[in-house]
């Protein structure tokens, strides 16, 4: 039985698979940013004239924040109010569970070939 040999691939072809897997990895992280599917919430309730108290802060978090440098509600408004958005939106949702099926599909497939390929190149002449 002859020894399997996998096929080289050439130096040109392995900086093809490099910038293809930077810009894929590059695109999974940016994309969903700017298509506002993932960051931080959207908007800041607002409080006209904050005080500590109307924001939900104890006298002990009121120190804590004195501490940091805000030394007034209206500074620290911004900060306490962001808070993170939990709502989700289903369509979005089912968009991404297909997308994730239909990868994973397309690998189970792909990995399917690749091996009986092997298989037939390793085993076909018996």
């Amino acid at each position: 039985m002859a020894k399997y040999i996998p096929p080289e691939q050439s130096k040109g072809m392995q900086i093809v698979d490099i910038a293809f897997v930077v810009a894929a990895i590059f695109l999974a992280l940016w994309l969903p940013l700017q298509a506002g599917w993932a960051g931080v919430s959207r908007a800041i309730i607002k409080i006209d004239n904050p005080t500590w108290e109307l924001l939900g802060q104890t006298p002990v978090q009121v120190e804590q924040w004195n501490k940091l440098g805000f030394a007034d509600a209206a500074s620290a408004h911004d900060i306490i109010q962001n808070k993170f958005d939990y709502s989700i939106d289903w369509m979005q949702l089912v968009i991404m569970a297909a997308v994730l099926i239909g990868y994973f599909a397309f690998l189970f497939v792909a990995s399917d070939r690749e091996y009986r390929d092997v298989i037939n190149e390793k085993f076909n002449e018996k």
